[in-house]
């Protein structure tokens, strides 16, 4: 074995890890696979660098504008919003249509923006039920991967394997190739969750509106007086010792009657204000020898008690490549930019009071926070954005619907898909154009193009293309695809697509989807080029099997967005997504080459 070929096995085993460990975010990772893959002369310089201009790449760049493009027009809010009455009438058939309407939406927009507008919508829904939101938050999950494996811009993972294919000389996918499979996708798995996988969720986590009980907050919310002694009289709050040394968070100051919500760094203290404070559990001792603890002042959360006049708390889910991801609060600027001091974290099935501004967010991590009332539109606002940082689990989320703007949008995407799925323009040229039209006809500014752009999946994308190359150069897609015809070849094609479709699937419950792909797509080339037939049934397995992530809450991010906020454990996924997963398996071994059937070159 030479030693590019070890070089290539060893970058491959460290992407893998650190996509696990999650130790660094996707883009930097996708940046390092490139970076190690040129620096060992794997790769040249040039190749390195050619996955930003793929077609994939661009392609999924210019899909994430038309999904935002659509997200402003606020026509997704008002059909979630109206899906409420029909889960008071009954539950089980809300459930069948969110599903189902969820999967139409996700076949033609980014998966992620479409569960970020719908969790908040979802918690409602089952406040007003009287059910557990955890009975509602996997399906929204998984419908969103249904329907995302229906079309070639459902999903990034479709573009990136197509990309791929045509790379190796190869068609890529057409715009409605991989349907027939994806309504399998769509149908079965709705009936698995409305069946089976409904009645394996929990049923008994209610999203108890006691914020008390919730986040645990009793002992670190106090309210403190200032006296004639105190050192942080005449300074301000942020050159106060009592803010320095104990690391509080002034929430609400009381003077003379007036209250000051939030206030600023620069706001001076006077003797006797009233101030109402975070403090950490281990610092509540030196507080009290610091300022007076006025009695009864362990503030309840439920209802209004916490919020003082002119805030409000919001609870805020961070989303899947959210700049907050693999970031603290210090780092965002989190109290200036949004007007909010932090209260407590949320993270997996732990919660966080202490040193909150020291904490490494992840996607799924949910924040309660105290906000200036009048910054909640604004919070909004950002919230419907395409990348946006969070998602707001609030109950009064109330978005226009913009009629007009939304007849356009679908009109320019329908153009889109028109036009690539008769051919007459390639895809990537196709998208380019739709958005351009949407400037053009003032939907969006070139500002809110860029910013619509996840440059997180952008990289990742780049960097996992490099996959390819260092597989091809090293020839170790053919030793990977002759060592798995070693072991499976003799009982034919249907078992060889059957072991990599199983494989795929297992990698992606432990990575990044479009790194799976990346990695798998190559081997299933190699596979069909050994057995001399076409690619196309292959390449199928692995797109379908690395959408597959139903088994753990790190696989697919959507899965990981909903996972704080139905309060789920890493067990309710397993329960519920082995068998789905045995069984989307099962269906691709009879299905696929029936679909995609196997012939010669």
């Amino acid at each position: 074995m030479d030693f590019q070929t070890i070089a290539t096995l060893a970058v491959i085993l460290l992407a893998i890890i650190l996509f696990i460990t999650e130790k660094l975010s996707v883009d930097l990772i996708g940046l390092v696979i490139i970076c190690a893959l040129v620096i060992t002369g794997v790769i040249s310089p040039v190749e390195g660098i050619k996955g930003f201009s793929n077609t994939a790449t661009i392609t999924v760049a210019f899909m994430f504008v038309m999904s935002a493009a659509l997200l402003k027009t606020g026509a997704l809010q008002f059909v979630a919003y109206k899906l409420s009455d029909i889960f008071k009438r009954n539950f089980r058939l809300g459930l069948v249509l969110m599903m189902l309407l969820i999967a139409l939406i996700s076949a033609f927009i980014n998966n992620t923006p479409v569960v970020a507008v719908f969790i908040p919508v979802v918690i409602q829904i089952a406040k007003s039920t009287g059910k557990s939101p955890s009975q509602l938050l996997i399906p929204l999950s998984f419908a969103s991967i249904f329907g995302g494996t229906c079309t070639y811009i459902g999903t990034s993972t479709n573009v990136l394997v197509s990309g791929i294919a045509q790379d190796f000389g190869f068609e890529g996918f057409s715009m409605f190739q991989l349907l027939p499979f994806g309504l399998v996708f769509v149908v079965v798995g709705t009936l698995y969750m409305m069946l089976i996988g409904s009645r394996i969720l929990p049923k008994n986590r209610k999203n108890d509106e006691d914020l008390e009980e919730k986040f645990g907050m009793r002992e670190y919310l106090t309210e403190i007086e200032l006296q004639d002694n105190t050192d942080s009289i005449g300074k301000t709050i942020m050159e106060s010792p009592l803010v320095k040394d104990l690391k509080i968070d002034v929430l609400e100051i009381k003077r003379e009657g007036t209250r000051y919500n939030l206030p600023q760094g620069d706001f001076i203290l006077h003797s006797g204000d009233i101030l109402k404070v975070r403090c950490n559990l281990s610092n509540v001792k030196e507080l009290k020898s610091r300022a007076k603890i006025l009695d009864g002042s362990s503030l309840k959360m439920a209802g209004d008690n916490l919020k003082g006049t002119g805030t409000s708390l919001v609870e805020m889910v961070i989303s899947a490549n959210s700049e907050f991801d693999g970031k603290n609060l210090q780092e965002v600027d989190f109290r200036r930019r949004y007007r909010a001091s932090p209260l407590a974290i949320r993270h997996r099935e732990e919660v966080l009071h202490e040193d909150l501004y020291a904490i490494k967010l992840k996607a799924g991590d949910v924040l309660l926070a105290e906000v200036k009332s009048h910054y909640v539109k604004e919070l909004r606002k950002k919230e419907m954005s395409q990348n946006a940082p969070f998602a707001l689990l609030s109950s009064d989320n109330v978005i226009d619907f913009n009629k007009k703007q939304f007849l356009i949008v679908t009109a320019v995407l329908a153009t889109v898909i028109g036009l690539a799925t008769f051919e007459v323009l390639d895809i990537v040229i196709s998208v380019m154009a739709g958005v351009v039209a949407l400037v053009l006809l003032n939907i969006l500014n070139m500002r809110e193009v860029y910013k619509a752009i996840n440059w997180k999946i952008v990289f990742l994308l780049a960097g996992v293309l490099s996959f390819g190359v260092a597989l091809s150069n090293t020839g170790l897609d053919q030793k990977i695809a002759g060592g798995l015809l070693n072991q499976l070849g003799a009982f034919g094609p249907v078992i060889v697509l059957s072991g990599l479709y199983l494989v795929t699937s297992f990698l992606t419950e432990l990575m990044s989807n479009n790194a799976t792909a990346a990695l798998m797509a190559p081997i299933a080339i190699a596979i069909s080029t050994q057995l001399g037939l076409v690619p196309t049934p292959f390449l199928m397995a692995v797109t379908f099997a690395a959408s597959a992530s139903f088994m753990t809450p790190i696989g697919y991010q959507t899965n990981t967005m909903v996972y704080t906020a139905g309060s789920y454990k890493f067990t309710d996924f397993t329960k519920v997504g082995v068998m789905l997963n045995l069984l989307f398996w099962i269906l691709a071994t009879i299905l696929l080459p029936m679909i995609f059937p196997f012939q010669s070159m």
